[in-house]
């Protein structure tokens, strides 16, 4: 019996990722690859057969063996990059949707801070189209991908799930913070309603022994993380 509405209901995070992984199946200029965050293996086997049976324009769909370092099952999807991207991820996520009974599915672009609704024109306007506009865009948006803005760290380890950003350091106790924005510096700045907070100075100095040489600050509860004229905006 196949899967039904609801089936994977509370499994599936509501944040999935696009060409934020590697191509199995042929050149990242030319594949488009989803992946979606699942809590449990089984699961994340039924949205893979899901995905691969449903859609006669998927390549090929996988899941992971293991349990990944964020605690999660990743599903790859695979697709021939071209004109009809949009129309064809806006209807896997329409089918993931019902399956796992999000409202609002979101997605996030090769590991971007930020994530959008995952409706055809935000897709039509992120997912590059063709090789050359996909190495154009993994160009632009370098610093934004989380894993690059953190490549000067001491960390052992970067993971974003959802909204939430893990740091791990070996002989260090774990950090987890929020994402609440992103964006080039003087932006971010213009948006930042808090006050300089005066007594974080100790905390600043902690952070920036744990992450590394980045221009830290805090503002009321806001912790501004600086490099290369971007700034990540946190919370505890």
């Amino acid at each position: 019996m196949g899967l039904q509405a609801g089936d994977l209901r509370n499994l599936v995070y509501d944040i999935f990722e696009i060409d934020s992984f590697k191509s199995k199946m042929g050149e990242d200029r030319d594949i488009v690859v989803l992946s979606f965050s699942v809590k449990s293996q089984e699961p994340a086997k039924d949205l893979m057969n899901f995905c691969e049976k449903g859609f006669p324009f998927v390549l090929d769909a996988d899941v992971t063996s293991g349990e990944q370092q964020d605690g999660t099952y990743k599903v790859f999807v695979e697709m021939e990059r071209g004109r009809e991207i949009p129309q064809n991820i806006a209807e896997i996520v329409d089918g993931v949707k019902k399956l796992a009974h999000i409202e609002d599915l979101k997605f996030r672009y090769y590991k971007n801070f930020n994530s959008l609704p995952a409706d055809e024109q935000n897709i039509s306007e992120t997912v590059p189209l063709d090789g050359e506009g996909y190495e154009i865009r993994v160009n632009e948006t370098n610093m934004e991908n989380y894993k690059n803005f953190f490549n000067k760290s001491y960390l052992d380890s970067v993971e974003l799930l959802q909204d939430h950003l893990t740091f791990k350091k070996i002989y260090s106790d774990t950090l987890k913070f929020k994402v609440e924005g992103f964006g080039k510096h003087k932006d971010i700045h213009n948006k930042i309603d808090e006050s300089f907070n005066v007594n974080s100075y100790p905390e600043v100095i902690f952070l920036t022994k744990y992450l590394g040489d980045y221009d830290i600050s805090i503002y009321g509860d806001k912790y501004l993380i600086e490099n290369a004229g971007y700034t990540l905006v946190l919370s505890k």
